[in-house]
């Protein structure tokens, strides 16, 4: 009695189908036995399809950067690294209120800031999305308000959104949600559809919408500059954590846009790893098959 996917004939003893000689098992006999490719030899295959699909993972599901500045601190230090999702704008979906976001420079908010200069071994972990690219000019910032919202600071706070008040135990200690000064502090803006308004979570240390109210974009966000949502902190490890909505922002009023899909949250390495394993398993289990005739 046979069990599972086993041909008939296939095992030995009793049972077992005889070939006259000369016959199909003569003719297969004769023939030279393929030898598998050592693991070794399919090494270099396997990595450069795992390259492959980390680039293309990076370019269009999630991708890894580096937090620069105190900007968002204590949510996100200096030298911590965080996952973007990427895909769910492909999808349409536009930015919500409270998420974490990166941002490509909208318009010289970065000028003055020095820019790094990479070696090979950066350029090369940059290009596979282990670090970010020292040439993207990116931001990272928390949305308040989007695109039809009216955001004001009053005094030292709290921040409104559409005259609801924020609670934001995300905002750095000894900061107060709303700077008292001149500069920008002091503000009552209304989002035009297709922007972003966003502040970092250091208050009293973060060059963001308060104080770009001059540039061409009177301090917005386009949302088409906007690489995606930070979801995961990711490394160090003792930091690892996911960047959720804080709760104020489902107060009545202020109801969240939805999203075209749920958010990744693996590593596009890991990713690209998980998709060459089953094709070595694959190749060894054919080479299996080829040396036993």
């Amino acid at each position: 009695m046979t069990s599972g996917n086993d041909p008939v004939g296939d095992q030995d003893g009793l049972g077992q189908e005889q070939q006259p000689p000369g016959g199909a098992a003569g003719e297969s006999a004769g023939r030279p036995k393929k030898q598998p490719r050592s693991f070794w030899k399919e090494l270099p295959i396997l990595v450069v399809i795992a390259l492959v699909l980390a680039l293309l993972i990076k370019t269009f599901l999630v991708q890894a950067f580096s937090i620069p500045s105190a900007s968002m601190q204590n949510t996100l230090q200096v030298g911590d690294r965080v996952l973007v999702d990427k895909l769910t704008p492909w999808f349409g979906s536009e930015p919500e209120r409270g998420e974490v976001v990166v941002f490509h420079d909208p318009d010289d908010w970065l000028a003055g800031e020095p820019a790094p200069t990479p070696n090979a071994i950066q350029n090369v972990l940059s290009w596979i999305g282990l670090m970010p690219s020292a040439n993207e000019k990116d931001l990272i910032k928390r949305v308040i308000g989007v695109g039809g919202d009216t955001v004001q600071c009053k005094g030292t706070g709290p921040l409104l959104v559409n005259g609801k008040a924020l609670n934001e135990p995300y905002v750095y200690p000894g900061n107060t949600p709303c700077t008292d000064d001149d500069l920008g502090g002091q503000f009552k803006v209304k989002v035009p559809q297709g922007y972003i308004w966003v502040m970092g979570d250091h208050r009293q240390n973060s060059r963001d919408s308060r104080y770009n109210q001059s540039d061409k974009n009177h301090g917005m966000v386009p949302v088409d500059k906007v690489v995606g949502r930070a979801i995961v902190k990711a490394w160090p490890i003792n930091r690892w954590g996911t960047l959720p909505i804080p709760d104020t922002f489902d107060q009545p009023g202020m109801s969240q846009q939805s999203s075209a899909s749920a958010a990744l949250t693996v590593a596009p390495q890991g990713v690209a790893i998980a998709a060459v394993l089953p094709v070595a398993v694959w190749r060894r289990r054919r080479a299996v098959k080829t040396e036993r005739g």
